[in-house]
């Protein structure tokens, strides 16, 4: 039942995203609590973690390292393009950067396993990635928009290690030490996860009720682009650098699939609210795409 739940993500997100459309008043009271909400969402990705999860870093360091290279290379480069190119409004155009910024999202090692990828590899480097992001997302912001937008690196540090760091070392911890007791209730997490994230689409496009409608196609198109781009060019490369076919439906899934909740959050914190909007397009659309991508490949043989 709560698998069943949990697949239907897009579904939610697009049925909650109408009504908070439709009627914005039930979701806007909730705008502060996104903070805590994700780290809710980041507190369940630790608790399906263990400290032995991390020990692929070591047995192939090359498919974790090029995967979390190409994580930081690439989508922070194409949504600063995509941006530029479609002339987005400068809260828009930091919105889409900072998505780019943020590390791999967990949805992706669903939709990896879907996909028949290396689902071991996946967990390893979003959890890489998400443990590095403290450092790489406020940088490269500042890097790409630092001159056209006031970019608080400090302040964005310190807001991963409240939301995201120490959430998931508390579940790492947790996880290593009950690993038994909480054996029946570590299940429940991903359908929780689901819901809080919902939830907070919900309450973004509550808050960003005119900029969707008089925005809208446009950002919708660069939020495809930037997923589809980033699935695309993440397994080409893999492909291109030698890894081999799992891998590289591994780190293309990766790559493609962003922690969209931590840019919501981040941006509602250091920009507007209006920069939160492609954070929350892209939560719902990367599932869809994520899904269709892996029914693709699922149906296709793995092949060095």
């Amino acid at each position: 039942m709560l698998q069943r739940f949990t697949s239907l993500f897009p579904i939610w997100a697009i049925v909650l995203s109408g009504i908070a459309l439709l009627y914005p008043g039930i979701f806007l009271p909730y705008k502060d609590a996104i903070p805590f909400l994700l780290g809710l969402v980041m507190f369940g990705m630790g608790m399906t973690l263990a400290l032995e999860d991390f020990l692929l870093v070591f047995k192939r360091p090359k498919a974790v390292v090029i995967g979390t290279v190409l994580q930081y290379a690439l989508m922070p480069l194409i949504g600063f393009v995509i941006a530029r190119t479609l002339s987005l409004s400068p809260e828009l155009t930091a919105g889409v950067v900072l998505l780019g910024c943020c590390p791999g999202g967990t949805a992706s090692n669903v939709i990896c396993y879907l996909a028949k990828g290396d689902v071991a590899l996946s967990i390893v480097l979003t959890s890489v990635s998400t443990l590095i992001s403290f450092i790489m997302t406020p940088l490269l912001t500042w890097l790409y928009i630092g001159q056209m937008i006031d970019v608080d690196m400090h302040g964005m540090l310190v807001s991963i290690l409240q939301i995201v760091i120490v959430p998931v070392a508390l579940g790492i911890g947790i996880n290593t030490v009950f690993a038994s007791r909480i054996d029946t209730v570590r299940h429940s997490f991903p359908a929780i996860s689901v819901l809080t994230i919902v939830f907070i689409i919900a309450i973004i496009m509550a808050l960003n009720r005119e900029t969707v409608i008089s925005a809208g196609i446009l950002i919708v198109v660069a939020v495809i682009l930037h997923n589809l781009l980033g699935l695309a060019s993440g397994y080409g490369l893999s492909r291109l650098m030698g890894l081999n076919e799992m891998e590289a439906r591994t780190i293309g899934i990766e790559v493609g699939m962003q922690n969209s909740g931590l840019s919501v959050a981040l941006a509602i914190k250091h920009f507007t609210a209006v920069a939160a909007l492609p954070g929350a397009l892209f939560s719902i659309w990367h599932n869809i795409s994520g899904s269709f991508v892996a029914s693709y490949w699922a149906e296709r043989n793995i092949s060095e």
